[in-house]
Order: structure tokens, then sequence, then C-alpha cells
């Protein structure tokens, strides 16, 4: 869905992860970064993950892969 803006892996392992949403009221906001916090957190490896969310750029379907469009049927 290109809400990944940017990822940082540290020497310890820790990650902090850059992201954003599809809009500030998305009805996933209070629990998307926990979700994606988790999964990271799963890879082997992978110590303290902080999410960070970001409105800067905002959001756009232009940020979704061709796959993701043919997924949720958005051409």
């Amino acid at each position: 869905m290109g809400l990944i803006y940017d990822t940082e892996r540290l020497e310890d392992g820790d990650v902090r992860i850059l992201m954003t949403l599809t809009a500030p009221a998305c009805p996933v906001a209070g629990e998307m970064p926990f979700d994606v916090a988790a999964a990271v957190s799963g890879v082997d490896g992978v110590g303290e993950v902080e999410v960070v969310l970001t409105w800067d750029p905002p959001w756009t379907q232009d940020r979704m892969t061709e796959d993701a469009k043919l997924i949720l049927n958005i051409y």
C-alpha cells in the first residue's frame, strides 16, 4: 500500500520505521503501528522496534504498487 516511508536497522538490531496511514482518521490508526511493530519484532535478530507515524508527505494512491491496486480493484 506504500505506507512505509523509511526503515532503519541499527547496529544493535533495533529498528526504526517511518510510516503513514491513508488518512489521519483512518479506522486502524490506533492498532496499525502496533501490528507493524509486532510483525517486525518477530524477525530473528531484531531488538526494539519504534514505529513513527508521519503525515508528510500525505499518502496517495500513487504510492501503491500495481499488485496492491489490482487486489483492491483500483485502476
